[in-house]
């Protein structure tokens, strides 16, 4: 039987060789703590969601993105503009905040990002999603470079 003495550190610990193999009863058994998603996290979640749908053009009002570029040149918080999120006994309700790209069915555009952002934070989070109102701002219409005859 080795001993310790208290005057010396232990500077290694060893291991016996099975300590990395996983037990058929280690695997079905999940580990006891705690997980914290911040609100922040969920509400990123739902905005990268909603840039993956064709025909959103950008996420929040027009101030909304203006002050969105302000903080991003002088923070370093990382905002998601055109998204809000309130969690409560029924779990994630999301507002989203769009401008839509010119031409898309609105109606249609809008059930697209419902879908995708709660796919995306029951699926990703685990949080069941009470509901996601979609509010569109604006349309964009991409300019078309006019011929003005001029080489």
């Amino acid at each position: 039987m080795n001993s310790i003495s208290s005057d010396q550190p232990r500077s290694s610990t060893t291991l016996p060789a099975s300590a990395g193999a996983v037990s058929d009863a280690s695997a079905e058994r999940v580990g006891e703590g705690e997980t914290t998603i911040k609100d922040g996290v969920i509400a990123k979640v739902a905005s990268l969601a909603v840039r993956e749908v064709e025909g959103v053009h950008a996420l929040g009002s027009v101030p909304t993105r203006a002050l969105g570029a302000i903080l991003d040149a002088v923070t370093s918080t990382d905002a998601n503009p055109g998204v809000s999120i309130e969690l409560d006994d029924d779990g994630v309700t999301v507002q989203i905040v769009l401008v839509a790209g010119y031409p898309v069915s609105l109606t249609a555009l809008a059930g697209q990002v419902r879908s995708s952002v709660t796919r995306a934070i029951e699926g990703l989070v685990g949080m069941p999603v009470s509901a996601v109102n979609v509010t569109i701002t604006d349309i964009y219409v991409a300019e078309e470079q006019v011929d003005n005859g001029v080489d």
